[in-house]
């Protein structure tokens, strides 16, 4: 079926006056409105204007142009029903077989600072929205085309055939209506930001706002998720840049895994929380290793050291541009994926004869901070992320004795990383570097023994060290096994109906502790 006539009516105008002109090379009548007609008229493009079509004119501010009977039934009527075309034909209906529409930018208006209730609700799109649906509903017989990215293919099977074939207005009709469901979606989140007093006023959306729509499009096909027998998928945020872990680039390796996604995002975490140079190192989503030097090679260094034997096959997230050096050092273990914000050009040099290691560059871009999201049956979890960052005044000397600053700078580091181990979380730190983590036991007591159990396995002595505990010692039996493993200052939230008797085994052993009065639970 060929195409005569084609409306177009667009907000973002990239791309739409070398569209049109396709069109019109091709004999297609072209129906604009507004903004769009005077910018195709300057470029020298022939356009009718919608009011010569309905017979109306535009009206009430621009809100009433293309909500006419003329437009939407010239859209929806279906050229195959004899009942349609007689009463197209009956009311001087003429057909438009191509719709081009984008939106108005309401995200974009809602995300500018000081927008006013007047400024979010004209940034409202009615006309639009309607015209896609249309389109979209009749996609057997009308092409809508409503990202810019899409017209360079359209223009091409329009030239080849001068109709668009069925799949082809099948998937930009699915495309329509994932547009105009996340405009709406869009729009009802942000609504709740106003509030109806006197008159209409706007305030901050709330953290957990009262509805949530998710809009997610497929990026990547996984080969299997967690196991074989499991379907997995990597999805981004619709109509966004993709940014953050999952708009890194893969600059070689193998396909990557469910698996592998997971915990790479874990080491970023983590890798990220440091300001010098450092890295974490994750096996099965928990640090085996992690550490902040004053180079990306010895922080590897060190951060192997703490468990080696579970850093084989391992994941490792740096903070910095991977250089040569550490590349060097990385080429002696066996490591399944590493992520960088960048590469130098030796080091993938050195990379490049690891043909399985996959290799992946963070974007510029930083994830926007987002809501987590749990599934659980028959329902979601919602909580903000975990950002917080100790200051100062949040820190209590809880013992006879402080710790020294050597001790301080020690905890503080080792509560930065027990922030990732899954709880009950134990972690031996000395400064800058990790010597012993017990992640996920039922009891914390359980997770100091496993922490020393991989110090020694590691060869490495506990004497000097200091611990940091996820969440408070329920007992003093955990304090016990840390000060006789050789730990000197602990780091914990308090808040233990035995906080007494706690304190008192650390001040029996001579250890120092602060309390912090947060905990970082991490299931």
């Amino acid at each position: 079926m060929a195409i005569e006539r084609a409306l177009i009516s667009v907000y973002d105008k990239s791309g739409v006056v070398q569209f049109a002109r396709e069109l019109v090379s091709l004999g297609i009548e072209v129906v604009s409105t507004g903004g769009t007609a005077r910018l195709l008229r300057e470029a020298g493009i022939g356009v009718r204007d919608v009011a010569e079509l309905t017979g109306w004119p535009e009206m009430l501010g621009g809100r009433v142009k293309t909500l006419h009977p003329k437009v939407h039934g010239g859209i929806l009527f279906q050229r195959g029903k004899e009942e349609d075309r007689k009463q197209a034909a009956e009311h001087s209906i003429v057909p438009i077989d191509l719709v081009v529409v984008n939106l108005y930018p309401f995200s974009a208006t809602a995300a500018r600072p000081g927008v006013t209730p007047e400024e979010l609700i004209e940034n409202i799109d009615i006309g639009g929205p309607a015209m896609v649906r249309s389109a979209a509903k009749n996609f057997q017989s009308v092409g809508v085309v409503t990202d810019p990215a899409d017209y360079p293919a359209v223009a091409a099977e329009l030239r080849e055939r001068r109709e668009l074939s069925l799949a082809t207005r099948l998937a930009l009709a699915r495309k329509a209506y994932a547009r105009t469901a996340r405009y709406d979606g869009e729009i009802a989140t942000e609504l709740e930001r106003l509030a109806a007093n006197a008159g209409v006023t706007i305030g901050p959306l709330e953290k957990l706002p009262e509805r949530i729509h998710v809009a997610l499009e497929r990026r990547q096909a996984m080969r299997y998720g967690e196991n074989p027998h499991q379907a997995a998928a990597l999805y981004v945020p619709a109509g966004h840049p993709v940014a953050g872990l999952a708009g890194a680039k893969q600059l070689q390796g193998k396909e990557l895994s469910y698996n592998n996604l997971v915990d790479l995002d874990a080491a970023w975490a983590l890798a990220r929380e440091f300001s010098r140079p450092a890295v974490a190192i994750i096996k099965h989503n928990n640090p085996c290793g992690a550490a902040e030097q004053e180079s990306l090679r010895e922080a590897y260094v060190q951060a192997l050291a703490c468990d080696p034997v579970s850093a084989f096959g391992g994941v490792l997230a740096f903070n910095r541009p991977l250089d040569a050096a550490t590349a060097e050092e990385l080429g002696k273990l066996f490591v399944e994926c590493i992520v960088a914000p960048g590469y130098e050009p030796a080091a993938l040099k050195v990379f490049a004869s690891k043909k399985n290691l996959r290799l992946l560059e963070l974007p510029r871009e930083a994830a926007p901070e987002e809501l987590e999201l749990k599934r659980i049956s028959g329902g979601v979890l919602v909580q903000e992320q975990d950002r917080h960052e100790l200051v100062e005044s949040d820190l209590k000397v809880a013992t006879e004795r402080a710790p020294t600053d050597a001790e301080r700078r020690a905890l503080l580091f080792g509560w930065k990383v027990a922030k990732h181990v899954k709880s009950n979380a134990i972690v031996f730190a000395g400064e800058g570097r990790t010597v012993g983590v017990g992640a996920g036991q039922m009891s914390r007591v359980d997770s100091v023994k496993i922490a020393v159990i991989k110090a020694a396995t590691a060869g490495l002595s506990l004497a000097g060290s200091v611990v940091a505990s996820d969440a408070f010692f329920p007992f003093p039996d955990g304090v016990e096994e840390a000060g006789k493993a050789g730990a000197t200052a602990i780091i914990q939230p308090g808040g233990s109906l035995r906080d007494a008797d706690v304190i008192a085994a650390a001040n029996r052993l001579g250890m120092a502790m602060l309390f912090t009065g947060v905990r970082h639970f991490r299931h």
